[in-house]
């Protein structure tokens, strides 16, 4: 019997990935927030309390993504990536307007709703280039969320050095790149964001691909440590600055090399994977086999016919079964693996588990970072942007290395992925405790191993959610979990931080509070808090195991053969 398999485009998928790099770098916009929010305190003369409810609308808007879940599966990525576009000029626009006194007396509430609104932006833009990189490279989740995730990463370090080297450290000025900037950046990105056609696994010119891409990525991390760290040691001439930041975009352009490449000298893969936009694309082939995958294929003919333009592929004995049975659905719920719905995952253990070691975990992390300038001054620091650039670095190192090691070790010794997110977490708590004794010396070690877990738990719930829960409705399912950011912030940073540290300041009589005890119970209390999460992490790690003996079964991962019938 002849195998149904989706008709294959032959559109790459690195032009989109590269383009990807550069809207990651605009999804960045929330790490600013360290760097104008001195000049939203002094400026409209807010309390640290009001500052840091300010870091929290900041969280809110990155993280309530529900709506780009629902819209990446009923929209093209262009359409998501638009709305992104409009919110980000209207929010920071309201921002810029009120730290430039182009408008006084702008209300709190207005300034706070602008926040959530110009952030929200990175939920659009995020969700877009990442659910269709996902699906672009399905059999390469953890990689490919490692680089998308390092990028955004690293975007607090190319903003941090844009504004000290051309903007002159001007909050307003770095407000307003914001608003027109970035909109622009994406709408020129937005045409080559789009579904395509990936090679498989066995098309060993994607590893290497990978390994080019990874390779710019730290080269990129590298040069912006360095050149943050030489023009805080020397006064560099507006010349050479802007010399310096030509070449952080080519650097930035570099992963283009890899479809110019494919373009000049076209290599014929042996295998393609469909595009993952196609339903009603498919054609009949004789005498081929067909490739099955427990990762993209569902496990139930009839109940998952309708799912051929997720996975491209469906066996023999599916089609049989499904002719027999009228291709009439059963209802079945779907098995760790296989494409959940949200309502669906409500119901999983593992799911509310994920949810919970995000929430307390990636709540901790946002706390510090949200708080980055004034704990450099409470540790007497006078100027906190190398510490904002180490800890971006540091974020990406996580992100990026966590998806290139988690995704050799859940090939090669099947250890899921939940593993390194419970390593993360045991080392924030000692991290956090060294803090609140404010060891000498630690702050910049310290910052550099905070972003290295915070990195690491943002990149690895990715690929873990995709892996546990499918892709088809992954962008909503992704985005509920980034819930618990916003919500974290509001708990930990909103409401505990803030409340210390102006506690602090008033036992000081002065609004900027100095000394180790500013934030002294709010490290106690984080580091308590990543214990949990700890706990709760090793939990999920035991109830997962056998879902990735299951998909990755056999070692390094391959699209597995079946016989013609």
């Amino acid at each position: 019997m002849p195998n149904l398999v989706l008709k294959a485009g032959s559109r790459p998928p690195w032009v989109g990935l590269a383009a990807a790099v550069w809207v990651q770098i605009a999804a960045g916009n929330s790490y600013n927030f360290p760097l104008y929010s001195p000049a939203l305190k002094s400026v409209l003369g807010f309390n640290q309390q009001q500052l840091t409810m300010l870091g929290v609308a900041n969280d809110i808007g990155e993280n309530v993504g529900l709506l780009p879940g629902i819209a990446c599966n009923k929209f093209p990525p262009w359409a998501v990536l638009s709305v992104g576009v409009l919110t980000c000029f209207l929010g920071y626009g309201v921002l810029w307007l009120a730290v430039s006194q182009t408008v006084v007396g702008l209300p709190y509430w207005l300034l706070w709703l602008a926040l959530v609104v110009a952030t929200n932006s990175n939920a659009w833009f995020g969700t877009a280039v990442l659910v269709t990189n996902m699906r672009n490279f399905p059999l390469c989740r953890g990689t490919v969320s490692g680089i998308l995730k390092g990028y955004i990463g690293l975007s607090a370090a190319v903003y941090t050095v844009v504004y000290s080297m051309v903007l002159k450290e001007s909050a307003s000025k770095l407000l307003l790149v914001l608003t027109i900037g970035i909109p622009i950046l994406c709408l020129l990105m937005m045409y080559f964001i789009r579904p395509c056609t990936a090679a498989s696994g066995e098309d060993s010119s994607v590893h290497v691909h990978f390994v080019f891409t990874q390779a710019a990525s730290v080269l990129l991390a590298v040069y912006l440590l360095l050149i943050t760290i030489l023009s805080h040691v020397i006064s560099l001439s507006e010349t050479i600055s802007y010399i310096l930041i030509a070449v952080m975009v080519v650097i930035l352009m570099s992963p283009l090399a890899i479809p110019v490449k494919m373009t000049l000298f076209p290599n014929r893969p042996k295998n393609r994977i469909p595009p993952n936009d196609s339903s009603d694309n498919l054609i009949l082939r004789e005498g081929e086999s067909t490739p099955t995958d427990p990762l993209l294929t569902p496990t139930s003919s009839a109940a998952n016919l309708g799912s051929f333009h997720e996975s491209g592929y469906v066996s023999d004995v599916e089609i049989l079964l499904a002719v027999g049975e009228g291709a009439v659905k059963k209802k079945r719920r779907p098995k760790r693996g296989e494409d959940f719905k949200l309502r669906e995952a409500f119901i999983k253990a593992d799911f509310w588990l994920l949810w919970a070691i995000y929430f307390l975990g990636v709540g901790s992390g946002v706390t510090f970072l949200n708080n980055l300038s004034q704990v450099g001054v409470a540790f007497g620091l006078s100027d906190t942007t190398i510490l904002l650039a180490i800890f971006s670095f540091f974020n990406f190192v996580g992100r990026l290395g966590s998806g290139v090691v988690s995704e050799h070790f859940v090939r090669s010794r099947i250890i899921p992925r939940t593993v390194w997110m419970t390593l993360a977490q045991i080392l924030m708590v000692v991290v956090f405790v060294l803090f609140a004794l404010a060891v000498n010396g630690i702050l910049y070690a310290a910052t550099a191993l905070l972003g290295i877990c915070f990195g690491v738990l943002y990149a690895v719930m990715v690929p873990t959610a995709s892996e546990l829960f499918g892709l088809k409705h992954f962008g909503l399912i992704y985005n509920f979990i980034m819930l618990g950011n916003p919500i974290g912030a509001l708990l930990f940073s909103g409401v505990l931080a803030g409340y210390v540290y102006d506690a602090e300041a008033a036992k000081q009589g002065s609004s900027t509070c100095l000394g180790p005890d500013c934030f002294k119970v709010t490290f106690l209390v984080l580091a308590g808090i990543c214990g949990l999460s700890s706990i709760l992490s090793i939990i999920l790690t035991v109830r997962v195991r056998p879902v990735y003996q299951m998909l990755y079964s056999g070692g390094s991962f391959r699209l597995p053969q079946t016989s013609s019938h």
